[in-house]
């Protein structure tokens, strides 16, 4: 292209700096753990650092009750 038929396009369509593509699945790249479902937080699966952890979870959201 040359600079002439540059110009031109940017007249036509204007400039894209990039923003507005095509949108990324929001949990691409994340890792995926176990600390967030239920038996873990509840410390039912037998560990014993998760049953504390369930334990002090409880106390917490037992203190403004």
């Amino acid at each position: 292209m040359s600079k002439d038929d540059d110009f031109q396009s940017i007249l036509e369509h204007g400039i894209s700096f990039g923003r507005g593509g095509e949108r990324k699945d929001p949990n691409e790249g994340k890792v995926k753990t176990k600390a967030r479902k239920k038996q873990y937080i509840t410390g039912a699966h037998g560990s014993g650092s998760a049953r504390q952890k369930a334990k002090y979870r409880e106390q917490r959201a037992n203190r403004k009750h």
